[in-house]
């Protein structure tokens, strides 16, 4: 990789890492990039993967604040992303590419309609039920456990599947469901990237391009989603699962 590749790499790392910490779909911009410079597509996500694990952790920790009082609630899900990542990263090295296309997109466009429909839901559900679970009960783990399983397989736009489901789940804003969704995709990076660095061919050069820009892109999407209002964040994340959508159809 020559240094102006290298460049372009890190540059779009900052991208991916301001994305992430944002919404998430981070990845629709990393992988395509190292494709683009020459890395092979298995590679590139395998690389990819290792590389947004700082920018994955200077979101969750610009996102400090309201990550207060969800411990327990993210020692219950965490497991479920690891045990997830664990399984999808698994997958990637020995599945068809192919398997999960059709799937994918409907997770996203799913997840999109969760993430518009939320406050109305959170509200028709409030009153079924009458008290919500503290941390989203059984059916909040099972689909953290499937959305890890597909963030250590690919991982593009998990943050917006993670958003809908955490926050259909869980009475609670969506800044604090926000701060969750990083510390959850941090834990489904980091598991896949340590089976990706024992088991994996991974491409060094690419994972410290991306690595260095989704640092710094990672603390500045911090500091900027959390002065953006729930509507209008509401709005970015729809409009972000929609493009990843348009790019894994046609892309």
């Amino acid at each position: 990789m020559t240094g102006w590749e290298l460049a372009v790499v890190c540059a779009a790392g900052v991208m991916a890492g301001a994305i992430n910490a944002v919404v998430g779909s981070g990845s629709l911009i990393t992988f395509p990039t190292l494709v683009a410079v020459g890395v092979d597509p298995v590679t590139a996500n395998v690389s990819n993967t290792i590389g947004l694990v700082p920018g994955s952790f200077t979101a969750a920790y610009g996102y400090r604040v309201e990550l207060q009082g969800q411990r327990e609630r993210l020692v219950r899900l965490g497991a479920a992303s690891a045990f997830g990542a664990l399984i999808g990263g698994i997958l990637l090295l020995f599945l068809d590419p192919d398997v999960f296309e059709v799937v994918v997109v409907a997770l996203i466009a799913l997840a999109c309609l969760l993430v518009m429909v939320q406050p109305r839901l959170n509200a028709w559900l409030a009153e079924r039920r009458g008290r919500g679970h503290p941390h989203g009960g059984a059916a909040l783990w099972l689909g953290v456990l499937a959305s890890g399983v597909y963030g250590g397989y690919f991982g593009a736009a998990q943050g917006v599947l993670l958003i809908g489901l955490i926050g259909i789940f869980l009475d609670d804003g969506l800044q604090r469901v926000n701060a969750a969704k990083n510390v959850l995709a941090l834990l489904v990076n980091a598991v896949a990237a340590v089976l990706f660095t024992v088991v994996a061919d991974v491409d060094w050069q690419a994972v410290a391009g991306v690595a260095l820009g989704a640092m710094a892109g990672g603390f500045l999407g911090a500091r900027l989603g959390r002065r953006i209002p729930a509507p209008a964040l509401r709005g970015v994340i729809v409009c972000v699962g929609i493009a990843a959508i348009i790019v894994l159809v046609y892309g």
